[in-house]
């Protein structure tokens, strides 16, 4: 008897028989500017081992390249477009294609939209300007990331679905400026669309659903924010989508290795929380000229000093430091890594296009042939 009952089960559930599960939620870590070789003098750093990374040993791994439509080398616009929307676009565009001949660029929908558009809820969280390159691209569409204002008024004008649920970052003062300069006032503006605008993380209510939160905070804390973030959108019982970015350029490099210990900490703790129903994906939008050149095992590595990164490199001359690190992106793969359901795609040598449609596919979408126009 209990056979039959079991065979039916499996007959009537092709998605057990195939090992498949759609995922409920999506969150993706993003670290600006976190190459491989950043990610492995991390891992020497923090542990004296250079695989010592949650992300390295995630069940699901591989290599993304990161160029942009006009370069080898992306900005931040330009990758992180390219991962939310499917499409490549041209350095310093924002989630659209790149205007040509003087004509206006032509939208292209992002994950987060196609979320929105589900019903399920969505948010945004960054150490960055709340309006700035990589947030941005999740729901705004510009022909240039210089313009903060026309980006973060999309935050409640939205070109698809209801508008991006949770913001939550740095960047207040910047984009109250370039809004004030546009005549619009950001607290009248996000209250008439049904959001609340906080100044911390800690004011934020219980009860809250559909939020701003902006600060100018040099330590904002990226795991709470998270926290609370995954707290909130929770409460939809359809889902959610949710983009965690921290900013790993390495102007400061010891300060910047431990911030991508964190970071893993961080992605650890709510991949082991979350992945039942959540795929839970890491990876950056480009890579950074950071080489490891020498040092010896079981010490930590000898890094530049000095508040400027170039000035200290350039003093650099007696070779203290084990590593060289320029002022400027790179062109080579990243790292992506993956668990959760949907995660099985995340192998091989992919294009940063390549995310979007692995996210996609988690959800259980196809992409919409009418999302650009």
């Amino acid at each position: 008897m209990f056979r039959k009952i079991l065979f039916t089960i499996l007959l009537l559930s092709p998605g057990i028989m195939c090992g498949r599960q759609h995922a409920k939620n999506v969150i993706v870590f993003l670290g600006d500017a976190c190459g491989i070789p950043t990610l492995s003098a991390a891992s020497i750093h923090g542990y004296q081992n250079p695989r010592a990374l949650y992300i390295q040993l995630m069940r699901h791994i591989a290599l993304s390249e990161t160029s942009s439509s006009n370069s080898w080398v992306t900005d931040s616009a330009a990758g992180m477009s390219a991962i939310v929307t499917g499409e490549k676009t041209a350095n310093g565009v924002i989630s659209e294609r790149a205007p040509v001949d003087g004509r206006e660029g032509v939208p292209l929908k992002t994950v987060l939209e196609y979320a929105s558009e589900h019903g399920l809820s969505t948010g945004v969280i960054s150490n960055m300007a709340m309006a700035d390159a990589t947030p941005a691209a999740c729901y705004a569409h510009v022909d240039s990331r210089k313009k903060f204002g026309a980006i973060f008024q999309q935050v409640w004008t939205p070109r698809f679905g209801h508008g991006v649920d949770l913001v939550i970052g740095n960047g207040k003062k910047r984009i109250t400026d370039a809004l004030n300069a546009m005549g619009i006032d950001l607290e009248a503006q996000l209250r008439s669309s049904g959001r609340s605008l906080y100044p911390s993380i800690d004011s934020i209510p219980s009860d809250a659903r559909r939020l701003v939160v902006l600060e100018d905070n040099p330590a904002f804390d990226v795991a709470a924010a998270t926290t609370k973030a995954i707290e909130i959108l929770s409460k939809n019982k359809k889902g959610f989508f949710l983009m965690v970015e921290w900013d790993l350029h390495p102007s400061k490099p010891e300060q910047c290795l431990n911030t991508v210990v964190k970071l893993d900490h961080l992605i650890e703790q709510t991949t082991k929380a979350n992945s039942r129903d959540t795929l839970v994906l890491f990876t950056a939008d480009h890579s950074f000229d950071f080489r490891v050149l020498r040092g010896k095992k079981g010490s930590d590595l000898k890094l530049p000093a000095g508040p400027n990164l170039a000035e200290a490199a350039s003093k650099d001359t007696a070779n203290r430091s084990d590593v060289a690190i320029g002022t400027s992106h790179a062109g080579e793969e990243v790292l992506v890594a993956a668990e959760g359901p949907g995660s099985e795609q995340v192998h091989g040598v992919l294009s940063n296009t390549d995310l979007f449609r692995i996210m996609l596919s988690a959800y259980g979408w196809k992409p919409d042939t009418t999302a650009a126009h």
